[in-house]
């Protein structure tokens, strides 16, 4: 056959899969499966880990343990491990490696269960009235510590706390009466529970499910975990099952501005009262975990009261002498996700690094800090035998779950990556890239390419701005604010690491703090400039800004003082009025580190990057997200920035959500979002 015949039969055979092929959309975020909550058996051979499927249709989502044989070198998949119809999370082992335990709200309320690992049924181990929000089970996996959200009053009778909410619902009257603060968190509005902590006996083989418990935090009057966003990793079993670690922030009517969390020792059969082993550092305390011998507590700490983006030191405390010193005290990063090895002489860490998210060892005695793991973002491990696991994500990967060796050598993938669960669409390539910002300081960002990007061409460009404001944009997945969404659009993505970025140092953090609209603006301008002459495809005549949270926030501020490149704006869920952001805000400490002091003590600092102040120079058009149970930046500020816009008659819409918070978290409200959002984009740069 000529060879002219033989290339056009190839061109032919190749034309269904360049048709079929596609960029990322938002649907496929919603839909796609996510994996999470990888663990070990204590001989790490066994990985059982969460896989969630969604259902569109139905709006709703279903998460199941999966589980892989780590020794076996064959190619066969995950096997799941949980049966079909129930909704899972939070896997563990029992301490000889047979058992995986796992919460479900099978049965009505989320409760602990049990199932072999070899596979069988599942059994039921508590039957409270009342939900287990988090869970350990001890080291000699005869008792479970556990989390409830229960009224002070009720103790760990738990049918108290269901009964006095079930006449709540009853009553004919709605009026509540606060006599403090927090009124309302996050999302939630405050009716006089708190996360306690608990201890009962696991039920032998056969035995009915433990209907009773004993309370061992009822005495400290804070949440254990934190709310909103604390876990089973505020608090740690002592190897020898006498007692109970966890971090705890006791603090009155100071609460809503308070960050002193303190590590308490509490008695795991609740008879004495709880001890405070960090009583002289009045910023936060997290993480506790015990060396395997009990006798060194491990955690992290933050030095200045009030300032929740303080760095956190690694902390070694003696249990026996009391004696406490940092392991790492040069090294400039903030640690999180803390364990041990086996014989205490490493800490195995995470912690942002110039755009990424590794994980690192760091040697007890020493302090020298090694990366094991880079390229992306580790969001959860365990190190267990000879073996790690973690889940890593990437721009263009996803959640990818991958074992090695506790030194990062023989890596390999468990679960798919996104190209592999979704091979009809096309991910954009990206790269980071540095210039010299505000002050001098090297600043970082990064440009993702269109996922059909042509060599030659120009493209619109989504100027994404990240929130925090002590955040980052690098290379992680997201599925609230994903560049590949975008970039499948057909725009090119830049996104800047401006002052107050974290990862690079906690004197570039700090800066933001009294400096919200002068060093970030200059370093988003500057790197705006950057990104056009480093990268020729970039339409810089041809470009919207986006941002949420503090870069919604950065977004009204960009109406003001820096309008000109842009032929549209997003704003979700931004501050509008800083002056009236510090009092309508829950977590108090936030805006007075923010502005150095409250709105009383510091009014002139407040205004002094007020966005409010500078509407009458608005001019682009700005679409407006806002979401209902959003607490953290309420609905007024929302609401305030689209009547700004329409009362001037600047093209504008706002977009509601009456059942979200600061997330759009729902799978179809996200379809929508990210639809709403990228109509607007069309309308005003193409594509």
């Amino acid at each position: 056959m000529p060879r002219i015949a033989l290339l056009a039969l190839c061109l032919i055979a190749a034309l269904p899969a360049l048709a079929d092929a596609r960029g990322l959309e938002g649907r496929d975020l919603a839909a796609m499966e996510r994996v999470s909550s990888p663990a070990l058996s204590p001989d790490g051979r066994q990985l059982v880990f969460a896989q969630r499927s969604v259902d569109l249709d139905a709006n709703a989502s279903t998460t199941a343990l999966y589980a892989r044989n780590l020794v076996t070198r064959d190619m066969a998949p995950p096997k799941r491990l949980t049966p079909e119809g129930w909704n899972v999370n939070s896997p563990s082992f029992s301490p000889d490696g047979a058992t995986v335990y796992f919460l479900s709200s099978r049965n009505g309320s989320q409760q602990l269960y049990a199932i072999p690992l070899a596979g069988g049924e599942p059994r039921q181990l508590t039957a409270f009235e009342a939900d287990v929000g988090t869970y350990h089970v001890s080291p000699d996996g005869r008792r479970v510590a556990f989390s409830v959200d229960t009224f002070a009053d009720c103790g760990a009778d738990f049918a108290c706390t269901k009964k006095r909410l079930d006449e709540r619902k009853e009553s004919k009257v709605s009026g509540v009466v606060y006599d403090q603060l927090f009124v309302r968190h996050w999302d939630t509005w405050t009716d006089g529970r708190r996360n306690r902590l608990f201890v009962a006996g696991l039920p032998d083989a056969g035995a009915k499910p433990v209907v009773a418990a004993t309370a061992v935090s009822a005495a400290l009057d804070g949440d254990v975990p934190g709310k909103p966003f604390g876990g089973a990793g505020d608090y740690a079993w002592a190897p020898d099952g006498g007692s109970i670690v966890a971090s705890v922030n006791v603090a009155g009517r100071e609460e809503a501005w308070s960050t002193n969390y303190d590590l308490y020792r509490l008695d795991a059969a609740g008879s004495a009262a709880p001890v405070n082993l960090t009583t002289d550092n009045k910023a936060w305390d997290a993480g506790p975990v015990f060396s395997a011998d009990g006798k060194t507590l491990f955690y992290r700490a933050m030095a200045r009261p009030g300032f929740e983006a303080d760095r956190y030191a690694l902390m070694a405390l003696d249990l026996a002498s009391g004696e406490r010193r940092e392991i790492a005290p040069d090294w400039d990063r903030s640690p999180s996700g803390l364990q041990p090895s086996a014989d205490g002489s490493t800490l195995y860490v995470t912690a942002q690094d110039t755009g990424e998210y590794p994980l690192f060892k760091v040697d007890v005695a020493s302090g020298e800090v090694t990366r094991v793991v880079g390229d992306g973002s580790v969001s959860s491990f365990e190190v267990a035998g000879n073996t790690l696991v973690f889940s890593r994500n990437a721009i263009d990967t996803g959640d990818v779950i991958y074992a090695a060796s506790p030194d990062g050598q023989g890596l390999r993938a468990i679960t798919p990556a996104a190209s592999e669960r979704l091979p009809d669409v096309g991910f954009g390539a990206f790269e980071q890239f540095s210039f010299t910002g505000a002050k001098g300081a090297t600043v970082y960002g990064y440009v993702v390419k269109p996922w059909n990007f042509e060599e030659g061409r120009e493209y619109p460009v989504a100027f994404l701005i990240h929130g925090g404001p002590q955040g980052s944009f690098g290379n992680g997945w997201s599925y609230r604010w994903n560049p590949q969404t975008y970039a499948g659009q057909g725009y090119a993505v830049v996104m800047i690491d401006f002052h107050g970025s974290t990862g690079y140092g906690q004197d570039f953090t700090d800066a933001i703090s009294g400096d919200w609209g002068d060093a970030p603006l200059e370093d988003l301008q500057k790197g705006w400039a950057a990104a056009q002459q480093q990268y020729a495809f970039l339409d810089g005549d041809n470009a919207c800004a986006l941002g949420a949270s503090y870069g919604g926030y950065m977004v009204n501020w960009i109406a003001g003082n820096w309008n000109e490149p842009w032929k549209c704006l997003v704003n979700h869920n931004g501050v509008f009025d800083t002056r009236s952001m510090g009092l309508v805000t829950e977590e108090l400490w936030f805006t007075e580190w923010e502005n150095g002091g409250t709105v009383f003590d510091k009014p002139e600092a407040y205004e002094r990057h007020n966005p409010a102040r500078h509407i009458d120079k608005w001019r682009v058009p700005m679409l407006v997200v806002a979401g209902q149970n959003d607490f953290r930046v309420p609905i007024d500020q929302s609401l305030s920035t689209f009547t700004a816009l329409q009362r001037q008659g600047i093209e504008s819409k706002l977009m509601y959500f009456p059942d979200e918070n600061h997330w759009v978290l729902k799978p179809q409200n996200s379809v929508f979002w990210h639809d709403t959002v990228n109509d607007w984009l069309k309308q005003h740069i193409g594509r």
